[in-house]
């Protein structure tokens, strides 16, 4: 009888003690090399932080100067290996770049590659389409401005330098997240705030001859994030709603706790309809993973409108009840989660944008 494997749920596997506050992180696999993790560290100096998953723990390996940065995206063209940080803060001479850095095989680390002018930035997104290579950031705000414009890049092989490809219009943007379906290429930006609201439209984009243009605007609150998975021949996408705030309308009990939603392709309509509401609190990312046959959802439950101490979820998918309540994991102002496999187990990490200590638990099956 073949054995399938069921979570048992987790246990804490190893406190790791960060440069400073992380707003988010980014595990990745660098062949014949190993196992790594990122760290987007608050504070400049020490700035950000690479780990190497050494003897089953992460050790730190490299530090890289960082402006309040915010995200990592790891990718690799062809041969290349590149890490881009999100910057969200002026370097010393009052200027905003955001970085790419290339790893260097014979120097065993990542430097500096290409610098890119960004405002307020909080997330890069790497993608191919046709056989080409893009990188989007979001650019979050310029000044007090937050509608302003996110930017593609596209790679250019004879310079070997991205360059600007298409902007779009995004309103205090935090998350790109890229997807197919069949032939077909999106990409879904998380709007935040425009000023006035949280209660805004984030946009789904279907690239057409070219270009991306608008397929889908959904109705989000302070939408920090976009995840989309597929279970089975599905395919689902759900949004981190984190406040509900609206300079014109009377203030709710709680800016706080709000559902987020989990949407579905539906194929016949060509959108995404909504598929389940999960009440969340201050939401600020989504991580999908399996186990076995089963699947699962982890929300970045951040802040219930009274403290940081908020326990985030794990959700286990039930078919037609959509996606139940199964594991309560305390965390404090949870900013992140991401899952990874190593030859010795499966693991969640969660990253905490409220003290310098993010968390590797260890999933237990059985």
């Amino acid at each position: 009888l073949l054995v399938r494997q069921r979570l048992d749920y987790v246990e804490e596997y190893q406190n790791l003690v960060t440069n400073s506050e992380t707003m988010g992180v980014e595990v990745f696999t660098i062949p014949k090399v190993g196992l790594f993790m990122a760290t987007a560290n608050r504070y400049t100096p020490p700035g950000s932080a690479i780990y190497k998953w050494t003897d089953g723990k992460f050790v730190p390996y490299q530090n890289i100067p960082t402006y309040q940065a915010q995200s990592w995206k790891y990718f690799t063209i062809g041969k290349k290996i590149f890490l881009a940080v999100a910057n969200l803060e002026q370097n010393e001479g009052g200027q905003e770049f955001s970085v790419i850095y290339k790893w260097s095989h014979r120097k065993g680390k990542f430097l500096p590659y290409q610098r890119i002018a960004t405002h307020s930035a909080r997330d890069w997104e790497a993608f191919v389409i046709e056989g080409e290579a893009f990188l989007a950031v979001v650019n979050h705000r310029a000044g007090n401005n937050h509608n302003i414009d996110s930017v593609i890049y596209r790679w250019n092989a004879k310079t070997g330098l991205f360059e600007t490809n298409q902007t779009i219009p995004t309103s205090g943007a935090y998350d790109w997240e890229f997807f197919t379906i069949g032939p077909y290429s999106f990409l879904a930006v998380a709007n935040t705030f425009n000023g006035t609201s949280t209660k805004i439209y984030s946009h789904i984009y279907i690239w057409l001859r070219g270009s991306f243009q608008l397929f889908q605007s959904i109705l989000t609150f302070g939408a920090a994030d976009w995840e989309v998975f597929r279970i089975g021949d599905r395919v689902f996408l759900a949004v981190a709603n984190s406040h509900s705030y609206d300079s014109g309308m009377p203030a709710p009990s709680n800016f706080y706790a709000i559902n987020s939603s989990i949407y579905e392709l539906n194929i016949t309509a060509q959108m995404f309809v909504k598929f389940q509401d999960i009440l969340t609190y201050s939401a600020l990312d989504w991580e999908f993973f399996s186990v076995g046959d089963d699947s699962f959802l982890v929300v970045a439950n951040s802040f219930d409108g009274f403290t940081f101490s908020v326990n985030s979820i794990i959700y286990r998918w039930q078919g037609y009840e959509g996606f139940v309540a199964a594991h309560n994991l305390p965390t404090v102002g949870c900013r992140d989660w991401e899952a990874f496999h190593t030859a010795e187990g499966s693991y969640l990490l969660y990253s905490s944008a409220k003290e310098p200590l993010s968390k590797v638990l260890k999933l237990k099956t059985t």
